[in-house]
């Protein structure tokens, strides 16, 4: 009996996938349990075009994403800190330092897990900074730490 799964299930596949499966187990554990449906014509079409509307979707976030990663790459962030001897600062700037700037300078919410630090900055001057927006896209933008 073939279903189309409406949710992963262990050790069948995953979901929007169409499987072969036995009657009974269908019948007595997938339909009721509301994890599968039976494949007929019309739900196969539905199937289809859930997955083309799925599909529109990803498409349209991921072209969000090229078009802010185009206005982050041109964009530097300015901080402030206070600094002794030879630029070292007092303490440092962290991505949600830098999430909080670009969120007043800019007007842009942009998580701070997103930011893509290795170390936090530790000194004054220019440092570049990758913000992952989608998985398929990354922008890189500048942060300027000047003293206070």
């Amino acid at each position: 009996m073939k279903v189309i799964l409406l949710q992963d299930v262990k050790g069948q596949g995953k979901r929007g996938q169409v499987k072969e499966v036995s009657e009974g187990y269908a019948q007595n554990f997938l339909i009721p349990r509301g994890l599968a449906r039976l494949a007929t014509d019309g739900n196969m079409k539905t199937l289809d075009q859930q997955n083309k509307a799925e599909d529109k979707r990803k498409a349209q976030e991921k072209a969000d994403a090229e078009a802010l990663a185009a206005k982050l790459n041109e964009t530097t962030v300015v901080l402030k800190a206070k600094a002794g001897e030879g630029g070292r600062l007092f303490g440092a700037i962290t991505s949600k330092q830098i999430a909080e700037a670009l969120q007043q300078q800019m007007k842009l919410k942009i998580d701070k897990r997103k930011i893509e630090l290795q170390d936090s900055i530790r000194s004054l001057g220019f440092t570049n900074v990758s913000i992952k927006l989608h998985p398929e896209v990354k922008a890189t933008t500048k942060v300027q730490v000047t003293e206070e």
